[in-house]
């Protein structure tokens, strides 16, 4: 089974030495995502702009890899808060609301810095059929 690695250019990807999203076969699993963009800032001062953000930057991946959003079956969430939850799902549901993927959030103290709400897992098969 082939492997590929991809980067999503966020600065503590090459630092610390992992891909941002790793292609095995078919199978597509992109890692703890946070809204950190390329210069190292961390975009959105909401819940709701930060999973808008990621979940852009995730399908960005996904296309680059020749998935797309309709290939993805499993989502997880980590919220500094679950009052974050209606945000966070309303961002979700923009993007995958007609795919239905499965969809977990859950509560964790804090994240990297202390401006981040939400960071984001996903997994893909490529060629799915809905």
């Amino acid at each position: 089974m082939k492997r590929i690695n991809y980067s999503s250019g966020a600065p503590l990807e090459a630092a610390v030495g992992y891909s941002r999203m790793v292609k095995l076969g078919d199978h597509i699993y992109i890692g703890g995502t946070t809204s950190v963009q390329p210069d190292g800032t961390v975009y959105g001062e909401t819940p709701y702009e930060q999973a808008k953000y990621i979940f852009t930057k995730m399908i960005a991946l996904l296309e680059e890899s020749g998935a797309g959003k309709e290939d993805v079956f499993k989502i997880k969430g980590y919220l500094t808060d679950m009052k974050f939850a209606k945000e966070v799902g309303d961002a979700f549901s923009e993007h995958f609301k007609a795919v239905l993927p499965l969809f977990t959030m859950v509560e964790t103290p804090k994240l990297n810095r202390e401006s981040q709400m939400v960071e984001l897992e996903l997994e893909a098969f490529a060629g799915c059929e809905v």
